[in-house]
């Protein structure tokens, strides 16, 4: 099979985004959270033009919270929708959690580079 050429590709973004929890949440619930927020904003067939894919993530500790960093995929045309079904979601499986949206990019290095700024130590 070939591989299909960048014309014909979807073009995508990248919202880089930070989630304040009581507790860890993983990797599963992370995606969890995304999926069901856009799904309770905007429903199914909506949801499902976003072509929604986590990324990376990045653990930051605090003494009073946990902090996760991460870059989501999106389809162009569809950030701001995507965005607001975030800063929507308010808790997820008895945990109160908050979504803040640091920014949107072209690509995932400067997604990184300009909102996450990670350590090497901090990655996993």
């Amino acid at each position: 099979m070939k591989i299909l050429p960048p014309t014909l590709r979807v073009p995508r973004r990248y919202i880089a985004f930070e989630v304040i929890s009581e507790r860890e949440l993983s990797r599963e619930e992370l995606v969890s959270l995304i999926w069901d927020s856009c799904l309770k904003l905007h429903g199914e067939c909506e949801t499902s033009n976003f072509r929604l894919w986590l990324m990376k993530l990045w653990r930051f500790d605090f003494p009073d919270a946990v902090r996760v960093r991460g870059i989501l995929q999106c389809q162009r045309g569809y950030e701001r929708r995507v965005m607001m079904a975030l800063t929507c979601a308010h808790h997820h499986s008895g945990v109160r959690v908050a979504i803040h949206i640091l920014g949107l990019s072209g690509t995932i290095r400067s997604a990184t580079q300009k909102f996450i700024k990670p350590s090497k130590k901090d990655n996993y």
